[in-house]
């Protein structure tokens, strides 16, 4: 059997997924959730504007990153290349497909569920040619007796798998998985953490929402002086809320019989909504780890400028993600030890005009103009190939060769006179006499004019 260029190969052997350490505790989001009755939906915590602000946050600013296919120099120095065998897979993953909506799916389904499963595609050579982010409810791990890990595929029209289920070996999938706590092949979303909260801030801007289409106004008592029976009860509330609720609120009503209406006030503690809505946004984010102040919840920080802060925000929620999709991807086409992935983190950690000009002033000696300048987009220039320093300086070559030296701190001895040409050249002493000479038959010679 074939699917997407490769053979499958179907196990005698009975698969299991993995068992209640990882795949059904993840449905409740603390312990007794269930026996409590609170619940928390997976697609409803996705509209939680703090969810979704952190989740497409780290998603776009990793898809944005180009991605260089490097290889390693005799130097040991990691430089960009290209190879028939692995650029065209990463400008472009799938027919369907950016590089950008790409690397988006496939952090998004991590982030949302814990998990990314990405189907390889093969030619003839069983060179990679296309990837796949498959939906993740629909996929499942699956381990034989012998310990040999396989995924449980379904139907998936766009990715080319028309079985109903198909049994696929590990090494045709990148499995990129996030937190896991409970079993090494399930990982755990950060909604497992932050879904109570989520839900709760959902809760929240809904009661808001009822709150201000009742014209602001909370609810209130209509008090009879005597007794009523509930029918009558039911025919006057139902009566109210008709006639002198939201859209006719504010209308004047006649009451009659001794009925007074007495309107209710809001707690000051329950009116606090802002706080805890604030509250609620500031964990979701503590659980990506993602500073608040990116997605619009608290102050930004006083101290600090922006290249610091884009820094923090790199090592705390983005590192992790980079580091994780650069090995799978080296894994996952087999790129070997001399060559790699890397996604180019210029693009994130772009400075402004300022400092960067201060950075390359500062690498000179280090740099050379050329490379420099390649960091400003800026073509190559004649006679820049080569790091430049100030004459003072001394090479190390040069160096070395002065501490040779039995005493490297000894003053070298003054020259020696340099040997005439030839022996009928007159030596310097010679000329020097002979200029004196000279000068001395002028002198006399103009004294004599004078006298005369």
């Amino acid at each position: 059997m074939k699917i997407l260029g490769f053979d499958i190969t179907r196990t005698k052997a009975a698969l299991s997924p993995p068992d209640n350490r990882g795949w059904y505790r993840i449905l409740e989001s603390f312990g007794g959730a269930w026996q409590r009755n609170v619940e928390v939906n997976h697609e409803s915590v996705l509209a939680n504007s703090a969810v979704f602000a952190c989740m497409t946050l780290i998603a776009s600013d990793i898809a944005k990153l180009r991605v260089k296919l490097v290889q390693q120099t005799k130097d040991g120095i990691w430089e960009e290349t290209s190879r028939p065998a692995y650029s065209p897979v990463l400008r472009k993953p799938n027919h369907f497909q950016t590089r950008i909506q790409f690397f988006e799916s496939w952090v998004l389904s991590k982030l949302s569920r814990g998990n990314t499963y990405v189907l390889k595609k093969r030619d003839n050579r069983r060179v990679v040619v296309g990837l796949y982010v498959l939906d993740p409810n629909r996929t499942k791990p699956m381990i034989a007796p012998n310990g040999d890990i396989y995924y449980q595929l379904s139907t998936d029209n766009i990715a080319g798998i028309e079985e109903s289920q198909v049994m696929v070996p590990a090494s045709e999938i990148i499995h990129d998985r996030f937190n896991c706590m409970f079993h090494p092949l399930v990982g755990l979303s950060p909604i497992f953490a932050s879904g109570l909260a989520a839900t709760q801030g959902l809760k929240i801007q809904e009661n808001s929402t009822n709150f201000f289409a009742n014209a602001s106004k909370p609810g209130g008592l209509l008090i009879a002086p005597g007794r009523i029976d509930p029918d009558n009860a039911a025919r006057l509330k139902e009566t109210w809320e008709t006639n002198y609720t939201g859209k006719n609120a504010g209308r004047i009503a006649v009451l009659g019989d001794g009925m007074s209406f007495t309107p209710l006030t809001v707690d000051p503690i329950d009116s606090q909504m802002i706080e805890q809505l604030k509250w609620t946004a500031e964990v979701i984010c503590s659980t990506f780890h993602v500073p608040s102040f990116l997605v619009g919840v608290g102050q930004e920080p006083a101290a600090g400028g922006v290249q610091d802060r884009t820094l923090r925000y790199y090592t705390q929620a983005l590192q992790v993600h980079i580091e994780a999709i650069e090995i799978l991807l080296d894994e996952g086409l087999g790129t070997g030890e001399k060559l790699g992935t890397e996604f180019d983190l210029d693009t994130l950690l772009r400075m402004d005009g300022a400092s960067q000009m201060e950075m390359l002033k500062n690498s000179a000696g280090i740099l050379s103009p050329n490379e420099q300048r390649a960091k400003l987009d800026k073509p190559k220039v004649e006679g820049g190939e080569s790091p430049m320093v100030q004459q003072q300086n001394y090479s190390l070559s040069a160096l070395a060769k002065r501490d040779a030296k039995d005493d490297p701190f000894a003053k070298d001895a003054a020259p020696a006179a340099p040997t005439p040409a030839n022996e009928n050249e007159p030596t310097d002493a010679e000329r020097a006499a002979a200029r004196a000479g000279q000068r001395a038959l002028l002198r006399e010679k103009t004294m004599e004019r004078l006298n005369a």
